[in-house]
């Protein structure tokens, strides 16, 4: 018998789907799903302000460099 294979994405919304349901252990989720408490709310919170497309991968990118030169300086 084969393996299951789920996204990331899945299980995602699998998450915040049982998260939503009333009587939830949030926590005991977490811990079933392997997340951490804060991961959990950071996409509950993401899914409930964005829906799906919150749940999606996010650029790790940092908005600002402060030790970074403009491109016009440079030598």
């Amino acid at each position: 018998m084969p393996w299951e294979v789920r996204t990331a994405m899945e299980l995602k919304k699998e998450f915040v789907q049982l998260a939503i349901q009333p009587g939830t252990n949030f926590r005991g989720l977490c811990r079933r799903f392997g997340i951490s408490p804060t991961a959990g709310y950071k996409w509950l919170g993401r899914y409930l302000d964005e829906g799906d497309a919150g749940l999606s991968e996010r650029s790790r990118r940092p908005f600002y460099s402060p030790g970074r030169m403009d491109s016009a300086r440079s030598l």
